[in-house]
């Protein structure tokens, strides 16, 4: 798989707010850090019960990814993404930056997020993603 083939089936995952597929995207000793100050999760089971958890609130998403910036092996990627969505029924936009690491099979073995949100529906900027 592909770094662009890889951001594409995480938007899809949670387009569809689908637990399983996001999990089966990540090794079985991944790390996923969603927030620099929160406890990380473990492994693909770990992943798949925050994502259960987090989305279990949201509707209407609207995932929307940038261009990735990889490295030349393609096993560090860099990419923004910009959702706006509804959560807990309140209207929200989340900005933020997935920085990855890849498995030799093109899995994800380590994730790192940093994001922000604001009330309301904000469309990206002019430039954003690329």
């Amino acid at each position: 798989m592909t770094v662009n083939e890889w951001v594409g089936a995480y938007a899809q995952a949670w387009r569809n707010r689908d637990a399983d597929a996001a999990a089966a995207l990540f090794t079985d000793d991944c790390v996923y850090r969603d927030h620099p100050f929160h406890e990380h999760r473990r492994g693909s089971g770990g992943v798949r019960s925050y994502w259960a958890e987090v989305t279990s609130t949201q509707d209407r998403v609207d995932v929307r990814m940038g261009r990735p910036v990889e490295s030349p092996d393609g096993r560090r990627a860099a990419v923004e993404f910009w959702v706006r969505m509804l959560n807990g029924g309140a209207e929200i936009t989340l900005a933020g930056i997935l920085f990855l690491g890849f498995a030799d099979d093109g899995r994800c073995e380590e994730l790192r997020e940093t994001w922000m949100f604001e009330a309301g529906d904000h469309p990206p900027h002019e430039g954003w993603g690329t």
